[in-house]
Order: structure tokens, then sequence, then C-alpha cells
């Protein structure tokens, strides 16, 4: 599962990184919530298409949705069935992002309260959470609305050992070796599912922080100092 997420990088993080040719930096942002706009690495359909860094909806919008204000927006996608739904599946063959990110939090229930703990890498390297994205027109032009929203939605695996205590579910995050084959549009399906595991447990650590991120409207750096001891692998 994944329902906020952090992106504080610098510009020269994300160029040296993901390769993009139009990176920049951005506002630090500590509680990247559904519905709000997002960066994401789209690559163009090309041989050899350039990266570039986008800013999308987090939420998916199906291309014949009548009104993309409407319904609870669809963050989550599951890595296990996503080819088996029509409407993923062209997505799935042609439309993958990366999303970059710092960090992301999940809330454990705890007796009667929910702790949030916020999962980083233990290098201090930025993920890549595996995504597809999706192009919705409006049938009928609207004078002062959108022309397209492009949206996205993370892709999700079963938790591994270190996270499950947390959630059963967790991003799929990609190696930096499989970002090619993630990004290029001419890579077989097989290839592709093969890329959706859960990431090893070595490479993650937690630390609980406090309830105000709980609040969408929160984003300060205050939201990611830790409120008790960092919990790493150890098996």
């Amino acid at each position: 599962m994944c329902s906020r997420y952090i992106l504080t990088a610098p510009g020269h993080a994300l160029q040296r990184q993901f390769d993009v040719v139009n990176a920049r930096t951005l506002a630090p942002r500590y509680n990247i919530a559904p519905m709000q706009d997002a960066p994401v690495v789209r690559q163009r359909r090309e041989p050899g298409g350039e990266r570039l860094l986008h800013s999308l909806r987090w939420g998916w919008v199906p291309e014949d949705a009548e009104d993309p204000r409407g319904g609870v927006p669809l963050i989550n996608l599951r890595a296990e069935t996503v080819l088996e739904k029509p409407v993923f599946r062209a997505a799935f063959l042609k439309r993958r992002c990366l999303v970059p990110a710092d960090g992301f939090y999940e809330w454990p229930q705890e007796g009667e309260r929910r702790q949030p703990r916020l999962i980083t890498r233990r290098d201090g390297r930025l993920f890549a959470f595996a995504a597809l994205w999706e192009r919705w027109t409006p049938r009928e032009p609207l004078p002062d609305g959108p022309r397209f929203i492009d949206s996205f939605a993370i892709l999700t695996t079963a938790a591994n050992a270190l996270l499950s205590p947390l959630h059963d579910r967790m991003p799929v995050i990609l190696a930096e070796d499989a970002y090619a084959l993630w990004l290029d549009h001419e890579t077989p399906a097989a290839a592709i599912k093969a890329l959706l595991a859960p990431a090893p447990e070595h490479l993650l650590r937690y630390v609980p922080v406090g309830t105000r991120v709980n609040a969408r409207f929160e984003d300060d750096g205050e939201l990611i100092e830790p409120a008790g001891p960092e919990v790493c692998w150890t098996g």
C-alpha cells in the first residue's frame, strides 16, 4: 500500500539517478497525497527516447470517465492482477512510468491508534515506484477546462518481511538497473512482470513519526522528524 509519500531531493539528484533531460529543483514535498499533482518520469516512444519529468495527478482517471472528479481515486493497482483487467492492460503494456520518492508512510494499528511510520532507503537514495499512467480527454471541449488530464497509479505487491508488520502490501520498488526495461515501450510483458516483486528487506528502514502527517494539508520538514528508534532488517 502507498497512500502518502515524500519527495525532497534536489534536481541534480533526480537527474543523476533517473537520467531525465529536464530535471529541475522542485519545492520539497513532505506529504504527497492522492489527487495532488506529483512528478513522474516518462520516456519518449522512439528508440532511445529521452526521459522527461512530468507532473501528473496521483489517482487514476479512466479515459472513458464522464467526470474526472467523480468517485474514489484509485491510487494503487495490484501488480498480480493488473494484466487481467482490460482497463489497465493497455497502460501496463505501453504507458509505464517511474514515481521518484524519498520515502513513504504506513499507519500500522497499535492498540486503539495508528502510529505513522516513514519508510526510506538505508543508502539514502531515491525510490522509484513502478506506476502506470492514463490520459483522460473530455468528450466535448470545455471552454475553461483542461484539454486533457494525465494521471497515474502506483503498483503494489506483497510486503516483504521487514514491512509486513506495518501493512500486507508495499509499492513495487524498482532497482536502478531495471529502469530502462520498465520505461522501454517495447519490453515484453513477461519481462515486465518479472520486475514486480517485493524489494529486498536489507534495502529499507523505517522510523515512527508524529501524527501531524495524518492531515493531508500538512507539509513541512517537521513531519519526517523521528518519534522513536529506527528499525532495520537483521535477519
